[in-house]
This record gives structure tokens, sequence and C-alpha cells, in this order.
């Protein structure tokens, strides 16, 4: 008989210890990822009282695997769509945190003695919150519908991306020992660039490809693709310099742009879930119970920074960012605690040899005391905000409040803003993928048709014809034709929009120019400019249409998985009022009635702004509109009146439905000028709700706010009026004013 390898004895022994330890976790309503960590330490090295895991280094390489699992699950959730929506409000939230955080964990380490590497790795370690407890606790405390859990959740995803920043800047400053400026701004620029590249590219290949072999695609091969997928950007991230961990984010980041990204997630999470385990096992193996009781200061210390330090950061940015001192609060306080990504970074400081061995059991002895305090922190967010209006000053309070609405008013984005922004994307995409393929042909193509007796004139002919639509794309591709439009006919700023033309026309000279000049004498590689300048202005045309072609099947695959959906939890309003859906089943006290006869609005505050029946839907129904079983409905209100209603609900045996809203649902707001056409009108005369069919909820006038204003309110100068309706219908109806104000002041 043969011997077992000693490999799946250790897995035996680790996922035994796990299934028990976790069963007794989630028997005590705890987060499972601690009881991972338990059992790596019970069958680790450094506990002698259980039979010990031998070949710790095989273990380690199944770890490395679980992290790269856990980053592609984390990308898988993240899109770059998301990181958009979550708005200024969750990025400078975040950014905020992250900085001060980290300044502060640099200035514990220093004043406890350590070195400066140990200390940066101990801010970078401090400044990234836990999403897995964080989610958990939301759904075990019942506050997922409330608004400061909207901005929580995007300030996590805007945490996750600078995760994956500080990786990268980490291991430089590590590799280099130094924290030479230059050196920084190289790997900043180096990952901006291959983040372009790959999301681009990624974009325009994958989406297609699934497509055309959907007539073969099933649940065993889509897996099987999407871990290939997975683990080749493993490898290239790897090859570019990079870490494994970034190539593994990326690819789940631009498979969740595809239609298959539910499913993806859905097959991976079993995968996902066991490398994890083995993971987590392999950071409670690393733990010293010896080395915890001799480092109890730095321990001590770096708790006291989450619990206190950088709750204070997250509440000050969340009010610099316009929130109110409630939901800072309530923010800050959630955001106590660290988790899978601290421990992904100190394993990069043992790694790299760049920290001391006692780091990493510091940060997972203070994962494991913030893990336990979450939950109370949440709880007390609201006592200690309630402790806090009676201890600030009036002055304090009003001025916050005043500053919040100033924050929310609408500031028209110019027309040059558009131009620019636009300007530098187009800048940034092109160049890329310009400097890539020129990269790749000269790489490639140039040896290839030299070993076949070619001539240079080949590769330059062939990469020219390659890179012409992106190069007619950087030099004379135009978005935000009707800002562009605008400023042209302000003469006086034509100069302007002129040399933002002329240096992107340079600019494709420039990449033509240097493309001659690495295959040919620079007076050659001159006449060749003026030649492909030359082919390139006659083919114009044809570049154009084929260069129109590439773009639409990047945009098409870009929005193949957009819905127009508005998640319940997504920052709407400058106060307290969000949309969250229920579903209502038989049983309902509101079956049958219409909406004026429910009495919602009188008795709870909160508005119907979509009802779901099957494939029905009825957008902004009116106070006619009946309620039947199993109709979903989208509610618009503050934290206190949706926590009311849903009181109400779950009393009367109806059941809530926390899934998203699958209509183009939207909360927008404008402001009325001296000229708007609705001065004087009242709401009802203005017929706003019958061309939008829309639902105005809230009028903000004189620095008051007035919710759900009666039909016979008159509109005033400066109101800023909040519309809840179809996003297109209510975006033309802002159009529309906007336009009478530019066309009466022009």
């Amino acid at each position: 008989m043969s011997e077992l390898p000693v490999l799946i004895k250790d897995l035996a022994l680790i996922l035994s210890a796990a299934a028990l330890v976790t069963l007794v976790f989630r028997k005590l309503k705890q987060p499972v990822v601690l009881g991972y960590i338990i059992s790596g330490l019970l069958v680790g090295p450094n506990l002698k009282l259980f039979p010990t895991v031998i070949e710790i280094d095989s273990i380690k390489t199944w770890a490395d695997i679980g992290v790269i699992f856990l980053l592609f699950g984390l990308g898988l959730e993240f899109s770059f769509k998301k990181l958009l929506k979550v708005g200024g409000v969750a990025a400078l939230t975040a950014i905020t945190e992250v900085t001060l955080t980290l300044l502060l964990g640099y200035g514990v380490g220093r004043l406890l003695g350590w070195n400066s590497m140990d200390s940066l790795f101990l801010g970078g370690v401090l400044a990234i919150a836990s999403t897995t407890i964080i989610i958990r606790a939301f759904d075990e405390l019942g506050v997922k519908n409330q608004k400061y859990a909207g901005i929580v959740t995007g300030v996590l995803i805007i945490e996750d991306l600078v995760a994956v920043l500080l990786m990268v800047l980490l291991s430089t400053v590590a590799v280099s020992q130094t924290f030479a400026g230059n050196e920084m701004v190289m790997a900043v620029f180096k990952l901006v660039f291959f983040l372009v590249l790959w999301f681009v590219s990624g974009i325009f290949f994958i989406p297609t490809f699934f497509r055309n072999i959907r007539s073969i695609l099933n649940e065993e091969t889509l897996l099987i693709l999407s871990l290939s997928f997975c683990f080749l950007m493993v490898v290239i991230a790897t090859y570019v310099g990079f870490s494994s961990a970034l190539g593994a984010f990326i690819m789940g980041s631009i498979l969740a742009e595809t239609t298959k990204a539910e499913k993806i997630e859905q097959l991976t999470k079993s995968v996902k879930n066991l490398f994890g385990a083995i993971f987590f096992v392999s950071v409670g193996m690393l733990i010293d119970p010896q080395m915890l009781v001799q480092y109890l200061l730095p321990i001590g210390a770096a708790t006291l920074v989450l619990l206190f330090g950088k709750p204070l950061f997250v509440a000050f940015g969340a009010l610099i960012s316009g929130q109110s001192l409630k939901i800072a609060v309530q923010s800050g306080m959630t955001l106590s605690q660290i988790g899978e990504f601290s421990f992904i970074i100190a394993t990069l400081g043992l790694s790299l040899s760049v920290t001391s061995n006692f780091l990493y059991p510091v940060a997972v002895a203070v994962s494991l005391l913030t893990t336990f305090t979450t939950p109370f922190m949440i709880r007390l967010s609201g006592p200690v905000y309630k402790q806090l209006e009676v201890i600030l000053p009036p002055k304090w309070k009003n001025a916050l409040t005043k500053y919040s609405i100033e924050v929310h008013h609408i500031t028209e984005i110019s027309d040059w803003q558009r131009v620019l922004k636009s300007y530098f994307l187009n800048m940034i995409i092109f160049s890329v993928i310009i400097i890539t393929l020129i990269i790749l042909c000269t790489r490639y193509l140039e040896p290839f048709f030299l070993v076949f007796g070619g001539h240079k004139i080949l590769t330059a002919i062939l990469t020219l014809a390659i890179l012409s639509p992106f190069l007619w794309a950087l030099a004379f591709r135009r978005t935000q034709r009707e800002a562009y439009a605008n400023i042209w006919l302000k003469s006086g700023r034509r100069g302007p929009l002129i040399l933002l033309q002329f240096s992107r026309v340079a600019m494709a000279l420039i990449y033509i120019g240097f493309l001659f000049y690495h295959l040919f004498t620079p007076l050659i590689a001159l006449w060749g400019v003026l030649i492909a300048c030359i082919l390139l202005a006659l083919l114009s045309k044809k570049i154009k249409t084929f260069f129109g072609k590439i773009e639409m099947r990047f945009l098409n695959n870009y929005h193949e998985r957009e819905s127009g959906t508005l998640n319940a939890n997504e920052i709407l309003t400058p106060w307290d009022t969000h949309i969250t859906k229920f579903e209502l089943n038989a049983q309902s006290p509101y079956i049958g009635k219409t909406l004026s006869e429910s009495r919602m609005r009188e008795e709870f505050g909160v508005n119907i702004v979509l009802i779901e029946r099957g494939d029905f839907v009825i957008m902004v129904p009116n106070r006619e509109s009946h309620l039947y079983p199993n109709d979903k409905i989208s509610v618009i209100g503050t934290d206190d009146e949706i926590n009311n209603f849903k009181n109400y609900l779950e009393s009367s045996l109806i059941k809530t439905n926390s899934e998203n809203s699958k209509q183009n649902i939207s909360l927008r707001h404008f402001i009325i000028s001296k000229n708007c056409t609705l001065v004087g009108q009242s709401l009802r005369e203005s017929g706003i709700r019958e061309r939008s069919q829309g639902l105005i909820v809230g009028i903000e006038r004189n620095g008051k706010r007035m919710i759900n204003p009666e039909s016979d309110v008159i509109f005033e100068v400066n109101d800023k009026v909040w519309l809840v309706g179809d996003k297109k219908l209510i975006q033309l109806i802002i159009n529309e004013l906007t336009s009478e104000t530019r066309s009466f002041t022009g």
C-alpha cells in the first residue's frame, strides 16, 4: 500500500479544524474568517496542543492561490462602472480617511521605535477596512437600508482600488528602500498605463469572445475559461512587474463588465471559498502567542487608532463632502476595523523580506479585536451622534447644516470642463493604445519580416496601417460637440480651443515620428512622416469609418451588461432621503387598495415611485394605482421614515426584498433661475409631473427644506427642486429649463 503524501494529510487536518471551529463561530454569530484564523493557530507550528501541519511551504503556496481567488472575487464585485457611480462623497471620504490613517499609523510605528518600513506597512495595514466583516454586520444588524450604509459601501469600493495602488507603491518603496519621488511617479504612471491597456483591450475582446462561443458555452466551460483568464492575467501582471494579486483583481473587474459576471461569480464562489479558507488558516498559522504577549503595546496602540482615529478621519471626510453630522458619525464608527486586504498587505511585507516578523501577528491580533468590536461600534453610532448633538454649540451645528446644503447646490459643469475632460481622456486612452501597438509591432513584426528576407519598410507600412484608426482618433475624434460649439461661438475663446486641437495633431505626429525614427535614419524618418501624413489625409474618410466600427464594438461591449439599475442604497440627496425596495405578499393590509387609500405618505412620509408587477411596470404611479400581491414597490423616504415603514411591513407579515430595482428610476435636482418659466407657477400648474412622469419630493428654499410639498406650492427664484422618476425624461426637463436660461442670457 502506497504512502499518503504529507500534503494531503496536512489539508485534511486544515479543513477538519476549519470546519469544526467555523461551526462554533456560526453558532456564536461571529464572522467565519475569524474561525479560519483560530483554526490556523490551533494546527500551526506555534501551538503544540493539537496535531501540527508539516509541509508549511506547500500550504503557503496554496495560500497564495487563495489570495488570487480572493482578489479575483473582489474584482468581480468591483466593476469600474460601480466606481464611477459611487460619486464624490465616497471618493473624498475614502481618500481622506486612507491618507490620514496611513500617516497616523506611520507616526505610531515611529513612536514605538519601529523602522520606517515597518511603520509604513503598519499605516497601510490600518488604512483598509474589511468589506466582508462590514457587509456581514449590516445584514445581521438590519441597517443596510439606511443611507450611511450606501456611503460606507461606496467607501469600501474606493478602498479596494486604493489598496491595490498601495500594494504597488509599497512594493516599489520596499524594493528601492527609499522614498524617491521619481520612482513613485514612475510606479503610478506604469500602473495607470497598464490599467488602461488591460481594461480597454479586455472590454473590446472578452465580451465579443463570449458572444461568439455562446452556443457551445456551458457551466463547466465558463468556469474553466474564467479561471484561465484569471491566471493568464496573473502571469502577465507578474511579468510586467506587478503582483499576482493585482492581475487577479484586474481580470475580475474586466469580467465584471460582461453579461456572464453573475454566473462566473456563482461558479467560482465555491473554489474561492475553499482556497480563501486555506489562506486565512495560513494567516492563523503564523500567529505566535508569545509574540502577541510581547507586543501588547503595539497591538493596543493600533487598536486605538482604529477605534478612535479612523472613525474621526472618516467622519471628517464625510463632513467636508457635505454629509450631515449623523451620517458622518455612523459612517466613521462602521469603518473601524481591518480585514482581508490588510492581511494581504502584511503578507506582502513578509514575502519581500522588508518587514519584521512581529508586524504580521500584530496585524492579525488587531483584526481579531476590531472584528469583535465592529457590531458594537455600529450600534453605538446612534447614541454617540445624539451625545454630540447635545455637546456641540448651536453655532457649530448651524454651520454644518448650512455647509451641507451649500455643498449640494447644483454646480453647472462648464463647457470648458467638459471639453478638457474629454481631451485628457482621449489623449490617455489612445496614447496607451498607440504606444502598445508600436512596441508590439517593432518587437515582433520587424524580426519576423527580416527572417524571411523582408525590409523594414514592410514593418513601417503594416504598423502604420494598424495604427491609423487610433492616430485619427487621437488627432481628430471629437466628443462633447455641443460644448465645443458653445466655446467656438465665443470668439475670444477660440485660441485655446485651437491650441488644444493642434496639440492633439502634434501628438499624433510625434508617435508617427517615433515609429519611423526607430526603424530608419532621422532623414528617412522625416520623409516617412511626410508621406505617412499624406496617405492618412487621403484615406481619412475610410479610416474614420473603420474607427467608428471599432468604437461601436467597444461601446456595445461596455454597455452590454448595463440595465439602468438603481442601487437600493445609492446616495441620492443631501439629506437622508433614498430609495429602498419592498415586496408585498398576499397578507399585506395594503393589498387591493389604491395609493391614496393606503395612506403611506400620510402615516409614514414615504412615496412609492415605482411598482413592478411581473413584467408590467408602473413608473411613478398616481394616487389611483392599486396594489396587488407580490407587487415590488420602490419607496423613497428618509432613514427614519423607511425604518418605520419597514417595521410596519414586517409586523404585517410583508416580505422585504433587497434586490436592486431593474428600472431606470433616478432622483435629480435643479435650481430655478430668475429667467425660468416655472417662476410664479404652482406645482400643479407647471405640469412637471405629466411632462416627466415624475414626482416632486422636495424643495429647498432659503436654507429650509420642504419634503413632499403640496401641489399648490408656488415656485420661486433659487428654489432647488428634487424630482424622482424616469431618468431620461427628468434629464430632458432639466436640459429644457437650462437651455431656456442660456438662450435668454445669450
